[in-house]
Order: C-alpha cells, then structure tokens, then sequence
C-alpha cells in the first residue's frame, strides 16, 4: 500500500490541464463551430448512447477547460479516437475556447445505459464508484471526481449521468493504452486493475446517476 499511487479516481474520463490553458472562449461564436458537431453530439450536447455500437459523449455541462484539453489531447494524439481526431485536427486554439465554452454552459442532460442493468449489476457498480476495491487497488470515482462523481475542478469531470457505452470505452482505451492523457497515469493504473465485469457495472451504475453542470 505504501507504493500505491494516491489520490487516484476509478472513472476519471479524467485529463491533467498542464500547460494547456484554453483561451477565452465565446459561446456564441462555439455554437457556430459546434455546428459540425450535432451529427454525433446531438444538437443538445448530450451525446448518445449506442448499445453495440461507437458512443457520443454528453458535452453539456461539463467544465471548458477540460473540454478544451480533450480536444487538444485528439491533436497531439494523446487520445486516438478514429472519428474524433480529424474533427480536432481542423480546429484552431480559438475555436477549441469557443466550442468547450458553448458546450460547458449548456444545461446536462440524463446518460443512457444502465437502464435494464440487474440490480446485483448496479450495486457492483455502486461499490467501485462510491467506496471502491481495495482487494485489487481500485480506488472510489469520487476520490477524485468529488461527491456523487459530479466534477472537481477542471482536470477530473463529472462522469456522473455519462453514457454508459462511452464510460466502458474509455477504460477500455486506457487498458489499451490509447488514452494516455490522465495526469501521472492515474486511470491506465486503475483500468488495468479492472475485470470487464467490473467495467460494465461502474459504466451502468454511473449512467443512472444525475448529472450537474460543472
């Protein structure tokens, strides 16, 4: 336990800002750019959930900054998502400030998923989230997303009413090491840890939860 590295969150869809600092950014102006982002984002920012399939994350509500460095990990390649990458790759520092200030204001809306999930299911997932497994090292969501895993800051976002499709692909991809933007490797740690079991109730039980704007 003394190796352990602290201060870890189980579900962090989670980003160290660093050196990126988004500019500040005009929502007015972001609605315009967000414009090429409906097909998939919806026109509300809340993402889709595809069961199967490739899922959208909700946007709406969650905090610029964070927003901004997402964007800019797609460029630098840090995350590598097939459909997102040549999105970003056509945006400029501005228009990433716009587009995440557009997005972070609107009001979130309600995740997909976790639904018909059976309650032993849930409350597996309720475990890891809220308390965690110490057995294997996981560390509680809201050690780092704060309560109810709704946000803390600027570098941990709220996964709290995320879809379920995009939170199980997400630890997927830092088990795969094709996200590697969390600040000191905190989620490849944890995800590694993981069981697919583990990772399909977390995703669930978070689904259900309600979502805050950050």
């Amino acid at each position: 336990m003394k190796n352990f590295i602290p201060a870890v969150a189980l579900l962090g869809l989670s980003a160290a800002v660093g050196d990126v600092q988004a500019a500040s950014g005009n929502p007015e102006k972001g609605a315009e750019t967000a414009a090429m982002c409906v097909a998939c984002h919806q026109s509300d920012g809340g993402g889709k959930h595809v069961e199967g399939g490739e899922s959208w994350p909700r946007l709406a509500g969650l905090n610029a900054t964070y927003i901004a460095k997402q964007l800019h990990s797609f460029k630098e390649g840090s995350r590598q998502n097939p459909s997102m990458m040549p999105f970003a790759n056509t945006l400029g520092d501005q228009q990433i400030a716009d587009v995440a200030a557009y997005y972070a204001q609107l009001e979130p809306t309600q995740g997909q998923g976790g639904e018909e999930t059976p309650q032993a299911v849930l409350d597996r997932g309720q475990q890891i989230a809220e308390r965690g497994d110490w057995s294997r090292y996981i560390v509680s969501c809201k050690s780092c997303h704060g309560p109810g895993s709704r946000g803390a800051g600027d570098t941990f976002p709220g996964i709290a009413g995320q879809h379920a499709g995009y939170i199980k692909a997400q630890l997927k991809a830092w088990q795969a090491g094709t996200r590697s933007n969390d600040p000191q490797n905190l989620m490849g740690a944890i995800a590694k840890r993981m069981t697919d079991e583990d990772i399909e109730a977390v995703a669930a039980w978070l689904a259900t939860r309600t979502p805050e704007a950050e």
